[in-house]
This record gives C-alpha cells, sequence and structure tokens, in this order.
C-alpha cells in the first residue's frame, strides 16, 4: 500500500490527475469516519474531507516520501478537526501522566466480522455505546481515542500523526479509557441488574 500511495504522490506531484483521484478514492471515507466522530456534525465531516483534499492538493510539493502518506493526510485532517473543536469551546487542562496498561477488551468488538445475528445486534448496540462515551470526551482524549481505537492506528502513528512523545499518547489513551468506562459503565447498569452481568460485554 505505502510502495502505491507513494507512486501516486509522485505522479500528482507531476502533474496526473487521475492519481490524484485514486488517493482521494482511498482515503476519503476514512478522513471522513475521523472527522465525523471528532466533529459529530456529518455535515461538517464532509467539508472538512473537502478541506483535507484541498490542503494535500496544495502542499504535495512539501510531501517527505520518508513519511507514510497515511501518516500526513490524517495530521492534516486531524489538526483541521482539532481546530474546528477549539473554535467551539475551550481546551481542557493535561492530566497526570500515568501508565498504559494493554489488554483485551470491549473496543475489541469494532473490529470483528465473523458473527451471529444476535452478535451483529450487539455488536450494533456495543458500538453505539462507543461512539455516545466518545462524543462525551475531552477533545484531546476524543482525538487519540478516535485514532487508537476507531481508525486503528497503533500508539507510534498517533504519535507521528499529532507530534507528541508516545508516553503522552499513552496517558491520554489510559484516562481517555477511564472516561469510557465510567460511561459506558453509568449506560449498562441496567443489564447488569437485571442479568447479573453486562450483555454488551463492556467494563464491568
Amino acid at each position: 500500500m505505502d510502495n502505491m500511495e507513494s507512486r501516486l504522490v509522485r505522479l500528482v506531484q507531476k502533474g496526473n490527475q487521475r492519481a490524484f483521484a485514486e488517493l482521494v478514492e482511498l482515503y476519503k471515507d476514512r478522513i471522513f469516519h475521523l472527522s465525523y466522530r471528532m466533529l459529530g456534525n456529518r455535515h461538517e465531516a464532509e467539508d472538512l474531507v473537502q478541506e483535507t483534499f484541498l490542503r494535500v492538493y496544495r502542499n504535495l510539493e512539501k510531501y517527505d516520501h520518508g513519511q507514510k502518506f497515511s501518516t500526513w493526510i490524517y495530521r492534516i485532517a486531524t489538526n483541521l478537526c482539532i481546530d474546528r473543536l477549539r473554535r467551539r469551546k475551550p481546551t481542557y487542562s493535561l492530566d497526570a501522566e500515568m501508565n498504559e496498561q494493554e489488554g483485551v477488551d470491549g473496543y475489541a468488538m469494532l473490529a470483528s466480522e465473523e458473527l451471529t445475528p444476535e452478535g451483529h445486534t450487539l455488536l450494533s448496540e456495543t458500538q453505539s455505546l462507543i461512539h455516545n462515551a466518545i462524543d462525551s470526551l475531552p477533545d484531546k482524549y476524543r482525538t487519540i481515542m478516535v485514532l487508537r481505537y476507531l481508525q486503528e492506528l497503533s500508539l507510534q502513528e498517533i504519535s507521528d500523526v499529532l507530534n507528541l512523545p508516545v508516553t503522552t499518547i499513552k496517558t491520554r489513551v489510559h484516562r481517555g479509557r477511564d472516561f469510557l468506562r465510567k460511561n459506558w459503565s453509568t449506560s449498562c447498569k441496567s443489564c447488569v441488574q437485571s442479568l447479573g452481568k453486562c450483555s454488551h460485554r463492556c467494563f464491568l
């Protein structure tokens, strides 16, 4: 994929419009989903997709072929999202650093493809809970959680996109997960009370 993208970028830099259309096709859905989860507004997300590709086209001569194209375009889109969010409300203060413990949890369900009909229903409910909880996060945590769990970027890739140390990314993932645990736990109290456990496989 990286070699193909690098080839397309070089073609665009030479004025090949079809190559640029191919890049747009490769990334438009991913950038839309990123923008929509960050901004929570479909119209804004659609606008931001257009703005992202306009920025890409205008600045493609500055692209460094030594870095992944995906990292570069995610950085552009993420920064545009953050700029819009900052215009909406004040930023949040930085929380204390904490170590991140990786593990299997409810987020893994987002990538599940081989499910029974009942499993698909449960997955839909779970995704809705996760998305609603992510929407309630402070902006800096929302950015990290969207990139980590909905765009499935590695901690290092997120570090490259946001130009932040991996230790800071780990801290914000940890704090974001704490936020989600609290919100998700509240949403699932009813099924815990009725079943003795959570049918959504949440953090309880």
